[in-house]
C-alpha cells in the first residue's frame, strides 16, 4: 500500500510517462533486510539486464504524509545496471548520492526505497515501503518486500517472477 507521498511521486512519474506514450508499473523489485551486523541493507533487483535510474530513499515521520522528507538520499544518475545490495543509508560511492537528514532508521518513520526503468514500452518502478518497526522486527535471513516479511529466496523469486 502506497502512502500519499509515494503515490504522488509515482503518480508524477507515471503522468510524465503517460504524456510520452507509456505508463510505468510498480513492481516488488526492491527490498530491505538486516545484515549480520544488525544494519539495514537495500536490495535492488532490476529485470534482467535492464538499466535503471534515480534510486532514492525517502523517510518522513508517520502521520505527516504531507510533511517534509526528513531522512534519506537520492541519486540523479541514469544507466545504472545490475543487482545492488548495500547498507541502506550508504549507496555505492559511484552513484554520488545526495544525503539529507540523519542517516539511520528513525523511530516512528515511514520509508520508501525506489528506482525506475523508463523505456517507452517497458517502463516500471521498483519500490518497497516500510517502517522502522517493520525492519527492526525482521528475523535473520528475512527481507521486507511487497508489504511483508519473507525469506531472501522468496524475495529473489518474487522479483524474478515480477519481470
Amino acid at each position: 500500500m502506497l502512502t500519499r507521498r509515494a503515490a504522488a511521486v509515482v503518480g508524477a512519474v507515471a503522468g510524465a510517462l503517460l504524456l510520452s506514450g507509456c505508463t510505468a508499473v510498480d513492481l516488488p523489485l526492491a527490498g530491505v533486510r538486516l545484515g549480520a551486523d544488525g544494519a539495514p541493507y537495500a536490495l535492488i533487483r532490476p529485470c534482467g539486464d535492464d538499466s535503471y535510474q534515480s534510486p532514492s530513499l525517502d523517510g518522513w515521520a508517520r502521520g505527516i504524509d504531507e510533511g517534509p522528507v526528513t531522512t534519506g538520499w537520492d541519486v540523479r544518475k541514469e544507466k545504472l545496471s545490475g543487482d545492488a545490495e548495500f547498507p541502506l543509508f550508504s549507496p555505492p560511492a559511484a552513484w554520488q548520492a545526495r544525503h539529507r537528514g540523519e542517516q539511520r532508521l528513525l523511530p516512528g518513520h515511514h520509508y520508501s526505497l525506489a528506482f525506475g526503468h523508463y523505456i517507452t514500452s517497458d517502463s516500471y518502478n521498483g519500490i518497497v515501503e516500510f517502517t522502522t518497526e517493520q525492519i527492526t522486527a525482521l528475523k535473520p535471513g528475512q527481507v521486507w518486500a511487497d508489504d511483508k516479511a519473507m525469506s531472501l529466496g522468496e524475495f529473489e523469486k518474487l522479483a524474478e517472477n515480477s519481470c
